[in-house]
């Protein structure tokens, strides 16, 4: 190369805008991972998968209803997760982990209010908190902070995991191959 010589680096437009795409979508679930109890948009989707999970886990016994809630409502989207994996679509796969994580972070603030029990839950007052009886149940509730804070990080490694996920295959110079 000699002095004056330009340097040409071809970069394939969709993977450039998929790349950006997965840093500004992942700073927004990032920054829920800082403010976990604000509620958002995607609370609400997540809610009615909560309640959906109580009634599918209900033939289960009364501790995996109650258990179902939260089980399904982080299920559901790694379901989806697995699927675009298995459909060597990773890229797809990545952005859905955000909502796994989203999910896990809104988990942890329920398990946070286990001993406080200041959350409003649907159906009032006398309603089971799931998070309380869960952790009575399994004599875990002076453990309380340890379970939310570790839901909480587990939840913001899955937000991690996509980010590095969808860089990792958006990346110009990276090939995501599949099984034949």
């Amino acid at each position: 190369m000699k002095r004056g010589d330009t340097i040409r680096v071809e970069v394939h437009p969709n993977r450039a805008t998929q790349s950006l795409l997965v840093l500004v979508v992942g700073a927004y679930f990032l920054s829920m991972a800082l403010t976990p109890e604000e509620w958002r948009w995607l609370d609400g989707v997540d809610l009615l998968i909560h309640e959906a999970g109580h009634v599918l886990f209900r033939p289960f016994g009364e501790f995996m209803m109650i258990a179902g809630g939260s089980l399904l409502q982080v299920m559901m989207p790694a379901l989806f997760v697995g699927y675009f994996l298995r459909q060597g679509q990773p890229y797809s796969a990545a952005l859905v982990l955000f909502w796994v994580g989203q999910s896990m972070l809104n988990v942890s603030v329920y398990a946070a209010d286990a001993m406080a029990m200041q959350l409003p839950l649907l159906g009032g007052g006398h309603v089971i908190h799931d998070w309380n009886y869960l952790l009575v149940q399994t004599g875990l509730l002076p453990w309380t902070p340890w379970v939310a804070g570790a839901l909480r990080g587990l939840g913001t490694l899955t937000i991690l995991t996509g980010i590095a996920l969808g860089l990792g295959v958006s990346h110009p110079a990276l090939t995501w191959r599949t099984r034949t």
